[in-house]
């Protein structure tokens, strides 16, 4: 490939990159090297040029996922496995759900020249905030594990469960993951938006290598 033809190529995935997430909140932290991608539950990012791809995480899982090879990654954020009886609409079919965020974000990488046997994932979220018997979290970790075996994935690293929301920064170019653990007394506020945002879904869907750091 001349230097001309990759010059095209970088700056077709920098447009593709701005115009196909668009209503991504984006900001910069002094922290960090790359601009950051903010998701909220039911988005989606995907990159092929180097960037950070942040979420806050209760019950909910984000997957992390790259090629290596070609250096496309990004990360969903989603709050139930499917839509209830695998019933379908214009709500309900959305990246809030498992099947339809593990699907975007996959297709999107291998449409920007990632090759699935290539892939490279890493699991995050699932905590148990909310009180009584119901654990939404554990719900969603079980199928996500069940979603990676059929699609004939492993993931690479995985950080499900306990009792604590989770704020994770993902760098799509490397992998490398920054985890930090919400303490227990803030837990209220995490609670709070995802059983705000599961009404929505209910009212107007009507179904219903360590390179993670702690800091």
């Amino acid at each position: 490939m001349t230097n001309a033809s990759r010059d095209t190529l970088h700056v077709s995935r920098l447009t593709n990159d701005v115009s196909a997430f668009a209503h991504i909140r984006r900001m910069r932290d002094s922290r960090f090297p790359h601009e950051i991608a903010a998701i909220l539950p039911g988005e989606f990012f995907v990159s092929a040029t180097p960037m950070i791809v942040y979420t806050v995480l209760g019950s909910c899982i984000s997957a992390c996922i790259r090629d290596p090879v070609v250096g496309v990654g990004g990360m969903n954020h989603f709050m139930l496995p499917k839509p209830k009886d695998g019933g379908s609409d214009s709500w309900g079919v959305s990246t809030r759900y498992g099947s339809y965020a593990m699907e975007s974000l996959i297709n999107d990488i291998l449409k920007q020249g990632g090759i699935k046997s290539r892939l490279e994932v890493k699991l995050f979220g699932a905590g148990k905030i909310y009180e009584g018997h119901i654990d939404v979290g554990a719900r969603n970790a079980e199928w996500v594990l069940d979603f990676l075996k059929t699609e004939g994935l492993t993931a690479v690293k995985t950080d499900l469960g306990d009792v604590c929301p989770r704020k994770v920064y993902y760098f799509t170019d490397s992998g490398r993951v920054l985890m930090k653990k919400i303490e227990r007394l803030k837990n209220k506020t995490i609670a709070e938006r995802e059983q705000e945002y599961a009404t929505k879904i209910q009212v107007v869907g009507k179904p219903v290598e360590e390179d993670v750091t702690l800091f």
